[in-house]
């Protein structure tokens, strides 16, 4: 999984499962997708465009699950089987680089739905690019925290929304921190929340009332000293505040 991006389009992905799964190998077998959410962002600014689907995965949801996402198994009794999704879902995705956070659960979970499709759907590396940002994550702040909240934290990226984990809205809340966290923004944070020395993120706005700021204008002999300076830096070469 990359850790440095190139790609022009990028999907931002989420899911929520019914579960946990536990195991190891390259299909995991026991829970399944209950929800898809994706953002687009092409040349780093987000298009508008996304993806989204609650999944009727003919299973019980986990009570662990549900306290996480808060989606029951009424939520998506009439929902639609992954089957009827899948190929909107490839189209979305195809060609992109999916960005997506602890991006091997997700991976995991997408492939082996994928797989149960007749015919058999592609795996997800062979037709998107994958980059994870909790590995970004890691390399660019070895030793902290680096979940989406402690992220959202470091990069005042208001999450204020987010009570539960949702696939749409850990996508958008997702698109905003990786932005952040490779040099870029999607909007300023005006809030007078904290803030960080040196982290990338919002701008502060002085509190409305305040006193107005005192303008001191040089004196003459102030200006004249300033003067005597630039002849002395012109004689040396050029002056570049003389133009």
């Amino acid at each position: 999984m990359n850790l440095v991006s190139s790609a022009s389009r990028q999907i931002i992905l989420d899911t929520e499962t019914t579960g946990m799964n536990q195991g190891a190998g390259p299909v995991y077998v026991g829970h399944r997708i209950i929800e898809i959410g994706c953002v687009e962002v092409i040349n780093r600014k987000l298009t508008g465009r996304h993806f989204h689907e609650y999944i009727n995965p003919d299973q019980k949801i986990d009570e662990e699950a549900i306290a996480v996402h808060g989606i029951t198994d009424e939520q998506v009794a009439n929902c639609p089987r992954f089957r009827d999704i899948a190929q909107r879902f490839i189209e979305f995705v195809d060609g992109a680089e999916i960005v997506a956070h602890n991006a091997s659960f997700d991976v995991s979970f997408l492939d082996y739905e994928l797989s149960m499709l007749a015919p058999k759907g592609p795996k997800l590396h062979d037709i998107c690019g994958i980059l994870d940002t909790l590995a970004l994550a890691k390399h660019l702040h070895p030793g902290q925290k680096n979940n989406l909240d402690a992220l959202c934290k470091r990069y005042h990226i208001d999450n204020a929304r987010r009570e539960l984990h949702g696939a749409l809205l850990d996508a958008e809340i997702l698109a905003d921190v990786y932005l952040a966290m490779t040099g870029g923004q999607t909007k300023f944070n005006l809030s007078l929340g904290e803030q960080g020395s040196g982290e990338a993120g919002g701008i502060i706005r002085l509190p409305e009332g305040r006193n107005r700021l005192k303008v001191v204008a040089a004196s003459a002999d102030e200006l004249g000293m300033h003067e005597q300076r630039l002849a002395l830096v012109a004689k040396s070469g050029k002056c570049l505040w003389r133009g």
